[in-house]
């Protein structure tokens, strides 16, 4: 049996920024990784976008972490030479109803404090992106993209600089509370409880419901549903006529199907909205998916050589709102939601988890009562 002051449970971007700010609090942190390697998962099968903090609702969790986050993340990655741009984003308007809620995500903006989207005209679009189609947009120039595995690569340097530990290939299953300040955490293959901790932390995205289930006395109706919502991405193997992210307005269920650039000027069009029964992976060949994306593809670029077009990857959202529903907030309980002393779970990381991963760090440590830090 080993004892620390905290157990992270999942090593994605979250989880290790969560354990870099427990560790820089002066706590003996260790983060427990089911695979073989930090961030395999929703961390890495993502746009890597920094996003701006657009289209949250105000007062959500979701908005005021996101810009926090965004703020957090580009210093961040300036102080430790991550790569990065910030590169802007258009919001193209394909119509004239779209045109009308241009309005909508610009007040939504300024809801959560974000005062620099730009209104563009047609000829201002086309001054910034002549081969767009001409139609209405917005400018956020504070969308930015981010070399992600760096950034993991840093958030795990700066935990084992503080004498934090990260653990691969170490499924917990299961954890009990012993008394008010100490929990016993099982982990897979073992027969008994290997590790005590002062605290534990469920950064387990995808899996975080399960984890929370394997908690003996966690509430089991204090948890929302789960949904899981795949986003396939499509590589665009030419250079494409732009110099932002172009994204349309919004869908049911995500951002819709958008151009994204990586810092190596490679075009990739996703995610679209798959909604799945159980995490999987696998895209099998779909002529009702390669439609959509041919045509979300040609809605931005008219003379896009959409045969070029290929699968490239997918990702998995963990949702807590499904089909039909308006989308839902973060989720992050902490003792006062689930009655359970030092310990706190984040449900439904999706997009922007990414952005608003230090400013999750930081709402975590203030559910665990502790000093702030510089």
């Amino acid at each position: 049996m080993h004892d620390v002051d905290a157990v992270i449970v999942g090593a994605g971007v979250v989880g290790l920024a969560v354990a870099r700010r427990l560790a820089a609090a002066g706590l003996e942190t260790i983060v427990l990784e089911a695979c073989g390697r930090f961030g395999t998962q929703t961390s890495s099968r993502n746009s890597e976008v920094i996003h701006a903090g657009i289209h949250y609702a105000g007062g959500s969790l979701k908005g005021r972490l996101c810009v926090k986050g965004r703020d957090q993340i580009y210093h961040y990655c300036a102080k430790r030479s991550i790569p990065h741009r910030r590169i802007g984003k258009i919001i193209l308007a394909g119509n004239g109803e779209q045109e009308a809620r241009l309005d909508d995500i610009v007040a939504n903006a300024e809801a959560n404090g974000v005062n620099d989207l730009q209104r563009l005209s047609s000829h201002e679009l086309a001054r910034l992106e002549p081969e767009l189609p001409h139609a209405a947009a917005l400018l956020s120039p504070s969308t930015g993209i981010i070399d992600s595995h760096a950034l993991m690569e840093s958030l795990v340097a700066d935990l084992e600089e503080q004498g934090g530990r990260l653990v691969c290939r170490t499924k917990v299953n299961g954890a009990r509370l012993l008394d008010s300040d100490r929990w016993a955490i099982s982990i897979e293959g073992e027969a008994a409880p290997v590790l005590h901790a002062s605290c534990l932390v469920n950064c387990a995205g995808l899996h975080a419901h399960a984890v929370a289930g394997s908690i003996e006395q966690f509430p089991a109706d204090a948890l929302p549903p789960l949904h899981l919502a795949r986003g396939v991405y499509y590589a665009y193997p030419h250079r494409v006529p732009c110099n932002h992210l172009i994204y349309p307005v919004p869908v049911p269920g995500g951002l819709g199907v958008h151009l994204t650039l990586d810092l190596d000027g490679r075009a990739r069009f996703g995610p679209n909205v798959e909604w799945l029964d159980a995490v999987d992976y696998t895209v099998s060949p779909d002529a009702r998916r390669d439609a959509e994306f041919h045509a979300a593809a040609r809605s931005i670029f008219p003379q896009l050589d959409v045969s070029s077009l290929s699968v490239s990857f997918a990702g998995i959202r963990p949702k807590l709102s499904g089909p039909g529903e308006p989308p839902a907030d973060f989720l992050v309980m902490g003792p006062g939601e689930h009655g359970l002393p030092n310990h706190v779970g984040l449900f439904g990381i999706e997009s922007p988890g990414l952005t608003s991963s230090l400013a999750l760090a930081d709402e975590v440590a203030v559910r665990l009562a502790l000093p702030a830090v510089q």
